[in-house]
């Protein structure tokens, strides 16, 4: 394929007319003709220095560019000759004879000519992994829907380019000014005619055509395509009649709904108009603002009843036989009148309606259509510059920044920080473009850096913009100000939350103090007005519901200035210690897989929780922190953790010798031993130990015992751990608790291997295998079957050893434990090696190292020494690059991919 150009280049984009029709009834002939199609396009675009690019093609179109807008004019017209003389496929067809039946119809032929439509556009050209965006590329795209087939029209700007030297025997015809669907700005468009080719066509199919009023718009629509595609169809059912766009303030239901008057406006014979309430909070005004759009007056009807308004009568009539759209712009603060509409559509059966507001209507007929936010990048793996493009909030925000500084480019030194700008601002288009409008004086780092305070920063709309549009603080001002005093109560509480809320905690924690709303029709309201969101629990079936940071951000001003922020944090706190104190024997056991997942999805409140508590209620604190170790240590949130037990502990309220603080120790030397720091971890354990036994707690005192003999374990002092360890076991089977007998013998067979003696190793093993199955605790179930996996490792049983690994490592997957799974990885890359397969040893090598990174979790001294003879026989194997090549294969994989890859690649082998 010829180098694409760049620069200033000439697009040319056609079209089939009728492609869909030949391709249903007539699909043989279809097939030949449209591959004669495509290589007449592909010898003509050649002869004349253009190129075709390929990856544009949408079904029968092509896209092809010039360098040379003469080159590209002199194609088109030669592209329309060679398809006007070439001997089109005559096709089977049937006719109606004439004095016959209706139904009578003999077959004939048809004789057939391909009509192709064409239009050309100059403008800049944004190449990014050999395709074109932009909205030059765009505006030619919209140019070529105007035309008909076999017509060839030229915007101004290519006109300008040729208008003095034009091809020879080419006429250059002035169709004057047409509004384009894109709605940017008018476009003067004239047609090219050469000798041979038909020269008289119906009007160009614009917005002209239909009558209409809808608002030229100061930037073109990036995006949307999905919501455009899905709006659309939705508004062309035949059972809706009315559809509202809702949504948040900043979502862009404004500029996504006159897209789709604009895209739509071919099916309204009798037009589009769009009626603008953004400044009407008087709901007599709503008929008077239609009125006025469709320029229908007052009319006096003696049949009318005195009681009906003359107004709204006219306009029903004036409706009653239109086939028309009204689009009927920020409604949310005249709802009150939704009525109105409902008696339109009564009345005019061809009359559709499509409402954009922050609060749905409740009409029978309403159907729901909620506008989200902008597509936004994964934060965890961004994509290459090319494909982070093509997410639509880093496109809207580069858009915009270009149009503020125009040398401004996506580049990979802030691609992170757009992206994660992007990401902070929910994807709200308003929060973006008045991000994006600072970038003359905040590069992107420095911008990220402030957006501590978003409702801060994102000033400075544009000043013809509505007064509430022009910051984003004023967008969600405008709909708490439409909240009654009640409903402002309880949304200003639901601040207290962080990453969701159930219907449960809500009326737990914010139903108190004389609340003068029922939570759940609170809830319902503030969802139909766009301040929550719904979002399904997966955990419990329960539905969750959220708020935008935006939004949140907000809300917690409110709650600061209320005076309730302390009692409403109290309330939360305690609701969420009582969450995690019920959730913690379940997670071992049958329910571990729903306790990790409720946890898990309460994780955010949690942390609010405990960070609260360690400020105002240290003991609270103590009894929140102490349940969830199994949970930390599963998860791997490990780092976050150690910081807040450290600051907990130190606390003077936390320092009494009670069984809470004792608990919380030994939480903090677990997560402290699986980091490798074996000191700190002694000190906790030590103190631990020290309390229980001064309250003469037996079963606690088990846990620190077995906490110091993997500290002594870890540090080579075999005899010390065997010592606490069997001590610890003691304890347990004195008590007859099963869930920590199974510890306490997965880490006697643990010892037991690090000393060479393999048959003792496989019984504790197998033992604690046993329980674990009995009492069915997945994770431990996968701990245990990892272990025995590298007993028969090291003895030489390498297809056991794959197996046992194999299903330690879909369990841990299954309970979210990245620990374990990298465990087992780990083992797994000892089984490869010997098995004589270095490549898979390395690739789950490289994972393994990505994912013990992510979590912070080093190998122990002794898993790591293990472990380097594994990879050493691996290496033996294969040469450096190879090696490296591979390794950093893995390295790249996803927690999901790379555990597809073990059970399937390597699973295969079995």
């Amino acid at each position: 394929m010829p180098e694409l150009p760049t620069g200033t280049i000439t697009f040319l984009f056609t079209d089939i007319e009728g492609s869909t029709t030949l391709w249903e009834h007539h699909p043989e002939e279809a097939r030949v003709t449209l591959a004669r199609h495509d290589e007449l396009v592909e010898q003509v675009v050649a002869r004349h220095n253009g190129v075709v690019v390929r990856p544009r093609g949408e079904g029968d179109s092509r896209f092809a560019v010039f360098s040379q807008a003469q080159n590209a004019v002199t194609a088109a017209v030669a592209l329309q000759q060679a398809l006007h003389s070439e001997p089109w496929p005559a096709l089977s067809s049937k006719f109606k004879v004439p004095g016959s039946k209706p139904d009578d119809l003999e077959p004939g032929t048809l004789n057939f000519e391909l009509k192709v439509r064409m239009a050309l556009h100059t403008g800049e050209a944004d190449l990014r992994a050999g395709d074109y965006y932009g909205s030059d590329v765009n505006r030619c795209a919209r140019l070529r829907s105007v035309a008909h087939g076999g017509q060839t029209i030229i915007s101004q700007a290519t006109y300008s380019l040729v208008r003095d030297q034009p091809p020879q025997g080419v006429e250059l015809r002035d169709l004057g000014e047409h509004r384009l669907k894109d709605l940017v700005r008018p476009e003067h468009i004239f047609q090219l005619a050469g000798p041979g080719l038909p020269t008289t066509f119906p009007p160009l199919k614009s917005l002209d055509i239909r009558p209409n009023n809808l608002p030229v718009q100061r930037t073109p629509l990036v995006g949307r395509e999905k919501e455009l595609e899905a709006a659309q169809r939705r508004l062309m059912q035949s059972d809706v009649a009315l559809l509202t766009f809702t949504g948040p303030g900043g979502t862009g239901k404004t500029r996504l709904a006159v897209q789709v008057a604009a895209n739509l406006i071919d099916y309204f014979q009798d037009g589009v108009y769009f009626v603008n309430l953004a400044s009407t909070t008087d709901v007599d005004m709503v008929i008077i603002e239609i009125a006025e759009a469709l320029d229908v007056r007052e009319a006096a009807n003696p049949d009318w009843p005195k009681s009906k308004n003359p107004l709204l009568e006219s306009v029903k009539e004036h409706l009653r036989d239109k086939q028309m759209l009204l689009l009927l712009d920020n409604f949310e603060q005249v709802v009150e009148a939704a009525p109105i509409l409902a008696e339109l559509l009564s009345c005019a059966a061809r009359l559709k309606i499509l409402v954009t507001s922050r609060t749905l209507l409740n009409l029978r007929d309403e159907h729901d259509f909620p506008v989200p936010p902008l597509t936004l990048p994964n934060l965890k793996r961004l994509p290459s510059l090319n494909d982070l493009i093509g997410c639509d909030a880093v496109r809207l925000f580069v858009d915009r920044a270009v149009s503020i500084k125009p040398d401004f480019q996506l580049t990979n030194e802030n691609a992170p920080s757009i992206a994660q700008i992007c990401a902070r601002l929910d994807g709200l288009p308003l929060a973006i473009e008045l991000a994006a409008a600072r970038v003359n004086i905040l590069p992107p780092a420095a911008m990220l850096k402030r957006l501590s305070s978003r409702l801060k920063l994102l000033t400075g709309g544009a000043r013809d913009l509505p007064t509430r549009q022009q910051t984003l603080r004023g967008a969600i001002e405008w709909s708490y100000s439409l909240l009654d005093e009640p409903e402002q109560q309880l949304f200003r509480r639901l601040a207290v939350f962080a990453g969701g809320r159930t219907l449960e905690a809500i009326e737990e924690i914010c139903a108190f103090g004389g609340l003068q709303i029922d939570v759940l029709d609170g809830v319902e309201s503030l969802v139909n007005k766009s301040l929550l969101k719904r979002e399904e629990d997966m955990a419990g079936g329960e539905t969750r519901l959220v708020m935008l940071e935006t939004i949140h951000e907000f809300s917690r001003e409110r709650l600061a200035e209320s005076g309730e922020a302390d009692e409403v944090s109290r309330r939360h706190a305690c609701f969420f210690v009582d969450v995690v104190e019920k959730m913690e024997p379940a997670l071992q056991g049958d329910e571990q897989g729903d306790a990790l997942r409720r946890l898990e999805d309460e994780y955010a409140n949690i942390l609010v929780a405990l960070r609260w508590a360690i400020e105002h209620e240290p003991t609270l604190g103590l009894r929140l922190a102490g349940s969830l170790s199994l949970f930390w240590e599963i998860r791997g949130y490990l780092s976050e953790a150690r910081h807040l037990l450290a600051d907990l502990l130190s606390r003077p309220e936390t320092r009494e010798h009670s069984s809470e603080r004792a608990k919380t120790l030994n939480v903090a030397g677990n997560l402290a031993d699986v980091q490798n720091d074996y000191e700190a971890a002694r000190t906790y354990y030590s103190e631990s130990l020290a309390i229980y036994r001064e309250l003469g707690d037996k079963s606690g005192a088990a846990r620190p015992l077995n906490g110091l003999g993997l500290v002594a374990w870890n540090e080579g002092d075999l005899a010390s751990a065997q010592s606490f360890l069997e001590e610890s076991l003691a304890i347990k089977r004195g008590l007859g608790d099963e869930n920590a007998i199974s510890i306490s013998l997965n880490n006697l067979g643990l010892l037991s291997h690090t000393q060479g003696d393999y048959a003792n190793a496989r019984a504790y093993l197998e033992e604690s295998l046993a329980i674990d199955r009995k009492l069915n605790d997945q994770d431990a179930i996968a701990t245990s079957l990892g272990n025995l996996g590298a007993v028969e490792l090291d003895t030489g049983n390498y297809q056991e050893a794959q197996r046992l690994v194999l299903e330690s490592v879909e369990l841990f997957h299954r309970v979210g434990d990245k620990h374990g799974v990298a465990d087992s990885l780990e083992n797994l890359v000892g089984v490869t090696a010997r098995l004589g397969r270095p490549m898979e040893a390395a690739v789950l090598g490289g994972a393994a190292e990505a994912l013990r990174d992510e979590i912070a979790t080093p190998l122990s001294p002794a898993e790591s020494a293990r472990y380097e003879t594994h990879l050493a026989v691996a290496r033996a194997q294969l040469d450096g690059d190879a090696w490296q090549s591979a390794w950093a294969e893995g390295r790249g994989m996803g927690l999901e991919q790379v555990v597809a890859y073990a059970l399937e690649s390597v699973g295969s082998r079995l």
